[in-house]
């Protein structure tokens, strides 16, 4: 399975191989949270690529994340759950790497409908739509 063309800037996730092996990542993703936005991971936009590839045990997963901010101090800690949610969901799993990127920043932008709906029902306004406001407005 070829990889897909995805914006990374507007939201999207490459993904590569197996379409049942990444459908329980993502499932996995969507378990992590972020400890200071009360959204997933997943839904929050932090995920850039889960690529799976045959091993000679089993799958070999491979995620690029990001983090909301650089300096972030639980980094490792969000990375070190990732990869223990993966390997929760996947148990076949032979290996699983977590790396964790900076470029392209992560922005409000990446949030999927599904976060953002989770935000409105928390906070009472989409909060993208403010961000892009206020982008604008600075501009």
């Amino acid at each position: 399975m070829a990889s897909e063309e995805v914006d990374l800037s507007k939201g999207g996730v490459v993904t590569e191989g197996d379409p049942e092996v990444i459908k329980r990542v993502i499932e996995a993703l969507k378990e992590v949270y972020d400890p200071e936005i009360p959204v997933n991971i997943y839904d929050l936009g932090l995920i850039y690529e889960i690529r799976v590839e045959k091993g000679d045990k089993g799958p070999r997963i491979h995620v690029v994340m990001t983090i909301t901010a650089i300096g972030c101090p639980v980094t490792g800690t969000l990375a070190a759950y990732v990869e223990e949610a993966i390997r929760d969901a996947v148990p076949e799993a032979e290996d699983v790497l977590v790396d964790v990127v900076f470029d392209p920043p992560w922005s409000p932008e990446r949030i999927t409908e599904e976060g953002r709906e989770m935000l409105k029902a928390i906070y009472g306004y989409d909060i993208v739509e403010q961000w892009k406001r206020q982008m604008a407005e600075s501009a």
